[in-house]
């Protein structure tokens, strides 16, 4: 009917309006049938509404569809390639030469190949994908190929089997019936499954019996060219006692043809053919057969034999793992004649050595003596020298100035001086006759350089400008730990001796501070030491170009310079250029702490005219065995304005205090007083029966225990030979 109203072969304009007539006709016929609330109309919308929503879910449907289609499309493609992959995976383990199987993490076969288990036909049928490793192992234990081990069951054979499979990674041999061999190795994946491989080695196992047989025929071989080609007979006997080899050096030792040797001859045999030819040294016949016939392990057995008068066996016998043992004859008759001439020579030697060990005890000895002797000898006329020579320095110090004319007081000084150098010669020779013998007594304890520096200053200063030289005397405050007395002797002798051979220029000494160490340095500007002369210079009685003199020195201070440093344990060094200068250095530990408090009590600045206001009035008691020292010390003490008593022994001192009941101001007694009580002995009975009254000690003896015995005794110590100065202080104290 649409046709009849429209016609297509209308143009496109008269169709479209033929349209539009259509249209507001048939909705004017809608408006006309309607109810009068427009439900139909509401109808109408609500139809085109659904349609819509109809049409709508109708393409989401198919869209939905089309989806679905493809994923199955791809579902089918991905099965066909997982089906694909794992009909490779089985090809491929199908073509693997080894058997290959693939449990699961919960220990489940997944696949296997044909090659798995094709050595076990009885249970090749059950290795089938959902088996367990349990039911695997067994049917494996259980199968009439597997060649168990002798007395083991099937059951332990699965025990051992699962043991194993708790390892990671395991490769072990499997024996199967008609001697063939499986190789199985076993290892874990990533997920915790594990992949078992079956390898048939029967062909690399049967080839290396044949290698081992081959190679135990050739160190057999060995073994025998070894055995017939060593210098020692050995016989090897099994674990039941027969013997099983022997080589020919045996028989030539035994002195027994090899034709008496057999294979498989027990031991005991052996011994009752031989025991009567042979002599055992170091066990008997029945220790050695009890040790053969041991069962709980034999330790390795050492003996001799004798064969006839010359002939001397080491026997060496030790058990082998497989229970038989070996025994090795060496032939010692040699060895043993060469040591008991040894022997001989040995006891002929020490007897040499003993009479040439007393001849040397006897030498030490004499020397040992001779050098006490000489110790005692210069301690002796040391302190023989040194009585004379206080009572020469008292007697020149007892001569006042205003009593010398003016022509005679150089003189008078002159001899001072050599009295001096003669002091300082004895001085040296008794400290070197200490520091040889050891009995060197040291005290180390912190000592303030700057004192130390100022002292030499004041001693050397005018020995170096008499020469013309320029002394430096570098100022340090540092404290050092040493023998204050020792120190000082030592810087004395370095500074000594580099005014001594300096010409022109200076003599410089200082202190430098060097990790906990202080080294003091003596520069000088002389002539410089030749090195070959360098280890010289610390000889005694050694001078430089210089003949020994009492003028110009004994060569006596580098001895004791060196020997001192040794005793102290200060390094002492030198470094000398010819024609330049030499520099002698020692380092001293730096004393822990800061630098020492200063010394109490005001320095004298004119101690005599102190002594000689200490001195008025008082009342000096000598003790003094030698009359020339008493009087010259008697003379001094006098000039200073004392009242002098004096006495040659500890007794009559006793005697004469009880006599005139009077008590000198202070007592200056000498150690020595010959036959009776030494002198710290009077002063203790002084001092007990009249309290600690002023005493002092006056002695040459410069040996330690006299100064201990001193300082236990709290008595003050003066050495001889006496100077004035000490005199002084002494008095100045009191």
């Amino acid at each position: 009917m649409i046709d009849a109203l429209v016609d297509p072969a209308d143009p496109i304009e008269r169709q479209r309006d033929k349209l539009l007539q259509i249209a507001r006709v048939l909705m004017a016929r809608v408006e006309r049938i309607t109810d009068d609330g427009g439900a139909a109309y509401a109808q109408f919308q609500r139809a085109a509404m659904l349609e819509d929503q109809v049409r709508e879910r109708t393409a989401d449907l198919e869209r939905t569809l089309d989806l679905l289609n493809l994923s199955n499309d791809r579902l089918a493609e991905a099965n066909r390639a997982t089906e694909a992959a794992r009909q490779n995976l089985a090809n491929a383990i199908e073509t693997v030469q080894e058997g290959f199987a693939l449990f699961d993490a919960t220990d489940v076969l997944v696949l296997c190949n044909s090659r798995f288990g094709l050595h076990l036909l009885d249970i090749k049928d059950h290795l089938k994908p959902g088996l367990s490793f349990d039911g695997y192992i067994e049917l494996v234990s259980r199968s009439r190929y597997l060649a168990l081990p002798e007395a083991e069951t099937p059951e332990d054979w699965a025990i051992r089997r699962r043991r194993r499979h708790q390892d990671r990674h395991v490769i072990f041999n499997v024996r199967m019936i008609w001697d063939r061999w499986l190789q199985v190795s076993e290892h874990r994946t990533a997920d915790g499954g594990t992949v078992i491989l079956q390898t048939d080695v029967t062909d690399i196992i049967r080839l290396e019996r044949l290698e081992r047989g081959k190679m135990l025929d050739d160190q057999a071989r060995v073994i025998r060219a070894t055995l017939d080609h060593i210098n020692q007979g050995v016989c090897i006997f099994d674990a039941e006692g027969r013997l099983v080899g022997w080589n020919q050096r045996l028989g030539a030792l035994l002195a027994i043809p090899l034709a008496r040797f057999r294979l498989g001859a027990s031991f005991e045999s052996l011994m009752e053919r031989f025991q009567s030819e042979i002599a055992f040294d170091g066990i008997t016949p029945e220790g050695l057969e009890a040790w053969v016939r041991a069962h709980n392990g034999r330790a390795p057995l050492n003996f001799e034999l004798r064969r006839g008068a010359d002939m001397i066996l080491d026997v060496f016998a030790q058990e082998m793992p497989d229970r038989g043992f070996v025994m090795s004859f060496t032939d010692a008759t040699a060895e043993r004649a060469a040591i008991a001439a040894l022997s001989r020579a040995n006891e002929t030697l020490e007897a040499r050595v003993m009479a040439r060990t007393l001849e040397l005890e006897d030498a030490l000895a004499h020397a040992e003596r001779a050098n006490a002797s000489r110790s005692r000898f210069v301690a002796a006329a040391s302190h023989d020298l040194l009585q004379p020579l206080s009572a020469a320095k008292l007697f020149i110090a007892s001569i006042g100035d205003e009593a010398v004319a003016p022509q005679s007081r150089e003189a008078l000084a002159k001899a001072q001086n050599a009295l001096d150098s003669v002091e300082g010669i004895l001085g040296a020779l008794l400290d070197i006759s200490k520091l040889e013998s050891g009995r060197a007594a040291v005290s180390v304890g912190p000592v303030r350089l700057d004192r130390l520096m100022t002292q030499l200053r004041d001693e050397f200063a005018p020995l170096a400008a008499a020469k013309g030289l320029r002394l430096e005397l570098l100022p340090s405050s540092a404290v050092v730990l040493s023998d204050p007395t020792y120190l000082r002797r030592i810087l004395q002798n370095l500074i000594g001796n580099a005014i001594r051979y300096t010409t022109t220029g200076r003599v410089l000494v200082g202190a430098r501070p060097k990790r906990g160490m202080v080294r003091l340095e003596v520069w000088d500007t002389g002539p410089g030491i030749p090195e070959a002369d360098q280890e010289n210079i610390f000889k005694e009685f050694h001078r430089l170009h210089a003949p020994a003199s009492a003028s110009e020195g004994m060569g006596l201070g580098l001895a004791i310079v060196e020997r001192a440093c040794g005793l102290l344990g200060h390094p002492l060094g030198l470094n000398s250029v010819v024609g330049r200068g030499t520099c002698f250095m020692l380092q001293v530990p730096r004393a822990e702490g800061g630098a020492l408090p200063a010394a109490h009590g005001q320095a004298a600045t004119d101690l005599r005219q102190q002594t000689m206001v200490a001195a008025q009035d008082k009342i000096a008691f000598l003790v003094e065995n030698d009359e020339d020292l008493r009087r010259a010390m008697g003379l001094l003490l006098e000039k200073w304005g004392m009242s002098v008593l004096d006495v040659a022994t500890g007794e009559e001192a006793l005697a004469l205090i009880e006599e005139i009941g009077i008590l000198p101001d202070f007592f200056l007694v000498d150690h020595q007083l010959g036959p009776g009580m030494t002198g710290v002995e009077f002063i203790r009975r002084m001092r007990a029966a009249h309290g600690p009254v002023p005493a002092c000690i006056v002695t040459a003896n410069r040996r330690p225990e006299v100064a201990a015995l001193c300082a236990a005794s709290d008595i003050r110590l003066i050495q001889k030979p006496i100077d004035a100065r000490v005199l002084e202080e002494f008095l100045a104290e009191l």
